[in-house]
């Protein structure tokens, strides 16, 4: 059972206190969910392009050493992407993306795998690569095909800074929607997308169609769960915050973890609670750690007997 989880591998350039400087780091929302999901002890096949660059061979190296699959990744000599860190004084951070003429968003349907030929349990997919053009138009008609096979779970990871135009992006976002079975999506998201509606009503209206599940994190204050059957709370879990990185990235593989083993149509009620409050667990560890470090199965404890 492999799952496939689709999306940008770039390197994350962040700030170090009392210095001009920043170090780079291997990072990008996907990336963060494939390794989330490999530590966590699943099989997992990664979906990008990777440079030859020495911050692409930094990520085939981290993503080989948690074990994620890299043979539908597509290898160039072209730049890895940029993503320019700055972290308030809480610890959350924004980014700023040097993307253009990148291998990272060099998607062509020529070398993105046939979901007929190796049948994945799931895809997630999400952050810039559904929205960056032409790339994000080639993977929504290759994941309409793992669509017929395999739910979708979409993490729109919106990013206003490099798509500012508000209702594009909400077009775009509302498109993955329609064909996903489950959406993972912070409430800032929803808040820069619909800034005069209430997150719960904006997913309530996703689930209305198509879709199964929508989780909606909210940082230090847990995670919220809508279904077609109701709306399910977990609290966040208390700790001293290093830095946001990667966090809801987290949360999206444990969501995906639950889809996997559970199904959808038995992620309900109490074993949705049970994979929500693990998903939280697993965020407020991610976020005890500089960058994004998920934690692994061990760490989390083995609570795999209630799945």
């Amino acid at each position: 059972m492999t799952m496939w989880v689709c999306g940008e591998v770039l390197v994350d350039l962040i700030p170090q206190p009392g210095s001009a400087e920043r170090v780079g780091v291997i990072g990008g929302g996907p990336e963060n969910t494939a390794i989330a999901l490999a530590r966590l002890g699943h099989r997992v096949e990664f979906i990008d392009g990777i440079s030859s660059d020495k911050w692409g061979i930094a990520a085939k190296a981290e993503l080989d050493a948690d074990g994620v699959g890299t043979k539908f990744c597509k290898f160039s000599d072209k730049p890895t992407c940029q993503a320019i860190v700055t972290l308030d004084e809480n610890g959350s951070a924004s980014y700023e993306f040097v993307i253009d003429g990148t291998a990272t968003f060099d998607f062509q349907r020529d070398w993105l795998p046939d979901p007929y030929k190796h049948k994945p349990t799931l895809l997630h997919i999400g952050t810039l690569v559904t929205a960056i053009e032409p790339g994000a138009s080639v993977l929504f008609d290759w994941a309409l095909e793992v669509s017929e096979l395999a739910p979708i779970i979409f993490d729109p990871n919106i990013r206003p800074a490099v798509i500012p135009d508000r209702d594009l992006y909400r077009k775009q976002v509302e498109k993955w929607v329609g064909i996903s079975s489950v959406v993972k999506v912070s409430e800032d998201d929803i808040a820069w997308l619909y800034p005069d509606r209430n997150d719960i009503e904006v997913a309530k209206e996703w689930v209305a169609g198509d879709v199964s599940l929508v989780v909606i994190t909210r940082g230090a204050n847990g995670l919220v769960g809508i279904t077609k059957t109701g709306v399910y709370t977990v609290p966040g879990f208390k700790v001293e915050v290093v830095d946001t990185i990667g966090a809801g990235d987290t949360v999206g593989a444990v969501i995906a973890e639950a889809v996997n083993q559970i199904g959808l149509d038995d992620l309900d009620d109490g074993a949705l609670l049970v994979s929500m409050e693990k998903a939280a667990r697993a965020a407020a560890y991610t976020c005890t750690k500089k960058g994004a470090q998920p934690p692994t199965a061990k760490e989390l404890g083995d609570i795999s007997a209630i799945y």
